[in-house]
């Protein structure tokens, strides 16, 4: 089973979707077809997040052909096309919100019409290939996977709007306010961002892959796990024995973050060692400090930093030219 696993990272979503721009287009010189499509080389897309959008994206269909709706390079547009709009905000919400302190710091108003734009009314039935976007419902207090192969065993109660889905995954915390949405069968589930759990959501793709099929091993894997880079910022012990609860909001998502992600790239990187496959697990990840002229603020969206962004994956895809090259040619495209 060929499997792609998409990190979330917010605005740093264009890095990973940037590598993919490129993988696809190596995807269409192995394959001899100019219309090849990421959703076309693997079995199982993950996302956490801005990763779970770019999941949406990917296996979105085209409702009169019936293949995938997107290119990589037209999936990567959204954010370009929106994403100033996403993470805008106004004087007025600024100060309302006390910056994100007394409540949500951004309107989720232009996110859902962008999610509505590119989605429409597709459902996660109408994917096509399966997927696992996560999400976390704060009522019942449990993880919850939005799996496309779920709907056709257990009923409308499993499927949504795929634009709910999407909204559902990046409903960061502090940055936007949970996201309230309902499955076909009507039943609401209040949500907020996978990331709390699964900002890395590699670790659960493979235990999706052997629950649909239960006589795969570990040598029967190929996963291609994306990053959004990272930045391990130091917490001084003098500055952080004062915080308060406000003092530690920013520090704690960081790390626990980066933190999920990296442990789950050790516990993948160990299995897949023990099989005596490593070669077929390969996890790009980038460091944003060798980047000095990217923000690594999840929300940073000006036009400079998104094309900064852009650079930093241009250099991520070049740097792991021999690697991908490698990892792709084993897929049998």
């Amino acid at each position: 089973m060929r499997i792609l696993s998409l990190d979330g990272g917010g605005i740093r979503g264009i890095i990973p979707g940037q590598v993919l721009v490129s993988v696809e287009q190596k995807l269409q010189q192995l394959s001899g077809k100019p219309d090849f499509r990421i959703s076309d080389a693997f079995d199982l897309i993950a996302g956490t997040s801005t990763g779970g959008i770019l999941t949406c994206l990917y296996l979105c269909p085209d409702r009169i052909s019936g293949k995938p709706k997107f290119s990589a390079p037209e999936a990567l547009d959204l954010y370009f096309q929106h994403g100033d709009n996403i993470f805008d905000v106004s004087i007025f919400r600024s100060i309302e919100t006390l910056d994100g302190v007394a409540d949500a710091k951004y309107s989720a108003h232009a996110l859902e019409k962008a999610l509505h734009d590119y989605l429409g009314d597709m459902k996660l039935s109408d994917l096509l290939k399966p997927c696992l976007i996560t999400a976390y419902d704060i009522t019942r207090r449990q993880a919850q996977f939005f799996n496309s192969a779920d709907v056709s065993k257990k009923g409308s109660g499993w499927d949504y709007y795929l634009r709910d889905v999407a909204r559902a995954t990046s409903a960061a915390p502090t940055y936007f306010e949970p996201a309230n949405i309902s499955s076909l069968d009507r039943t609401v589930y209040p949500l907020i961002d996978g990331g709390v759990f699964a900002n890395n959501p590699t670790m659960c793709a493979c235990v999706e892959a052997f629950n649909a099929d239960p006589t795969l091993t570990v040598g029967n894997l190929h996963i291609l796990s994306l990053g959004t880079g990272e930045v391990d910022k130091s917490y001084h012990y003098s500055e952080a024995k004062n915080w308060g609860k406000i003092g530690w909001i920013g520090p704690v998502l960081d790390i626990m973050m980066s933190g999920v992600a990296e442990t789950v790239d050790y516990q993948v990187r160990k299995l897949f060692n023990s099989a005596g496959c490593a070669d077929q697990y390969l996890r790009l990840q980038l460091d944003l400090e060798k980047f000095p002229d990217v923000n690594s603020a999840m929300d940073c969206a000006s036009e400079s930093n998104m094309r900064a962004l852009e650079r930093a994956g241009k250099k991520l895809a070049l740097d792991s030219d021999a690697e991908l090259n490698a990892f792709l040619q084993k897929l049998g495209v």
